[in-house]
């Protein structure tokens, strides 16, 4: 007869397993970050019925023709784009890349030192805080900001440092532009310390659409030069810019090639989020610590989806510059889509800031926060998330309140306003147009 013993638990033992169960689980790094607003907005959407979402900054029509054809062929065409490329960029890829950036640069790009594909704008973002920002150093961050910056700076150890766009004073009943904020001088100037290590720039700016002009970038260049600090520049709306504004690249300024990162993204490029293909440009004494990230992290990203931008940069660079050029056509259609979408809000007396570029307004609720300050919600919660959260049920149309964009101690600065992103199909917008049409109807004495 064969006896198998089982050990028994005794008090001691399920002591020590209590005590195992007990350890902390996640890493300090996440400690305050964990919630994340788009989650809870989308959600809120999703449970009501025949919401307009104009929150979630994506196009909602198909991308342009020679794009999808580019991803098709990809697809089907050599079966050796099913398996890895290089680790640092799909080579057809970071030679268009560095031919087509290095003219507008003014650089001489090398596609071997001075690219590197990543997994969207996103991970060039996270691998370029991972590689540079240390513990304890500073970053300082413009705000509204992308709302990764701040978390992304948490996660490598740094602190962030705020600096706020401010409105300049408007004539009543004038509307309020992106181009009419700005930092001041002075106050930028006290940001930067000894313990400054990079400066993020995001121009066209995601909430605002400001574009930042060169007088602008020329006193940041100036202070980075001389406190010694890199620029992060996430630029993934260059190509998206109205009204005869213009998008300058801080890398093309003076000094700046050889302490700043440039990000662009595939996903605003060509309307195509979901390839998720981003890249960063830069010199090689910064960018070879990035590729010491990446390589031991995502390592390498999808064969087929840089194959396709690829081809579609190299299609576009044939047309830059002229009527066919899909940077010259894409703008002009998506600025009648930013004009509708200006004109339907004011219907309501909602106050666009009208934007110089990129996929999003932001709105004043000024007049509605006045008129009925108490919307249902924590006594902390910030004016334009209620006022979001009211909107989602009582009117049908899903913003993002612009609270989200911006530090936690000026969040009653900027609780008035929220932001709606226009980048969306004719069948989106009639819509949006009949839920503000029964509002207006509703707000008729």
């Amino acid at each position: 007869m064969r006896i198998i013993l089982t050990p028994l638990l005794t008090p001691c033992s399920l002591c020590c397993l209590q005590l195992t169960m007990a350890k902390r689980l996640q890493a300090r790094r996440l400690d305050g970050i964990d919630h994340n607003p788009w989650v809870e907005f989308v959600k809120l959407a999703s449970e009501e019925a025949d919401v307009v979402n104009l929150g979630q900054g994506f196009p909602d029509f198909s991308p342009p023709e020679f794009a999808v054809e580019a991803f098709q062929h990809a697809v089907s065409g050599d079966f050796m784009l099913n398996q890895y490329t290089k680790a640092f960029g799909y080579p057809p890829l970071t030679k268009i890349l560095a031919s087509f950036f290095g003219k507008l640069l003014g650089q001489e790009i090398d596609p071997l030192k001075n690219v590197l594909v990543t997994v969207g704008a996103y991970g060039a973002l996270f691998t370029a805080f991972q590689a540079l920002v240390d513990e304890g150093d500073e970053v300082i961050i413009v705000e509204p900001f992308f709302d990764c910056y701040e978390p992304m700076t948490l996660m490598a150890g740094g602190r962030p440092v705020f600096v706020s766009l401010k409105p300049s004073p408007i004539q009543k009943g004038e509307p309020d532009s992106s181009s009419n904020w700005q930092l001041d001088p002075t106050e930028l100037a006290s940001k930067f310390t000894s313990r400054t290590k990079a400066f993020i720039l995001n121009t066209p700016n995601n909430p605002l659409g400001k574009v930042f002009s060169r007088e602008e970038l020329e006193l940041v260049a100036s202070l980075c030069q001389q406190h010694d600090v890199v620029c992060i520049t996430d630029e993934v709306y260059q190509w998206l810019v109205f009204d005869g504004f213009q998008h300058i690249s801080i890398a093309s300024l003076p000094g700046m090639w050889e302490r700043t990162l440039t990000i662009g993204s595939a996903g605003k490029t060509f309307s195509v989020t979901g390839w998720k293909v981003g890249w960063v440009l830069g010199p090689d004494r910064l960018m070879k610590h990035l590729r010491t990230v990446h390589q031991n992290s995502i390592y390498h990203c999808a064969t087929q989806c840089q194959a396709a931008v690829a081809q579609s940069f190299e299609r576009e660079q044939l047309h830059f510059g002229q009527p066919s050029s899909y940077f010259v056509q894409f703008p002009q259609y998506i600025q009648r889509c930013r004009d509708h979408m200006i004109q339907s809000l004011q219907s309501v007396g909602l106050r666009p800031v009208i934007p110089q570029a990129s996929y999003f307004l932001i709105t004043d609720i000024s007049d509605f926060k006045n008129k009925m300050p108490d919307l249902p919600g924590a006594a902390d919660e910030p004016y334009d998330r209620r006022f979001v959260k009211w909107m989602i049920k009582n009117k049908g149309l899903m913003a993002i309140p612009v609270s989200t964009f911006v530090s936690v101690p000026h969040q009653k600065f900027f609780d008035h306003y929220i932001r709606f992103c226009f980048v969306k199909d004719e069948s989106t917008l009639r819509a949006m147009d009949q839920k503000l049409k029964k509002w207006k109807a509703e707000l008729m004495p």
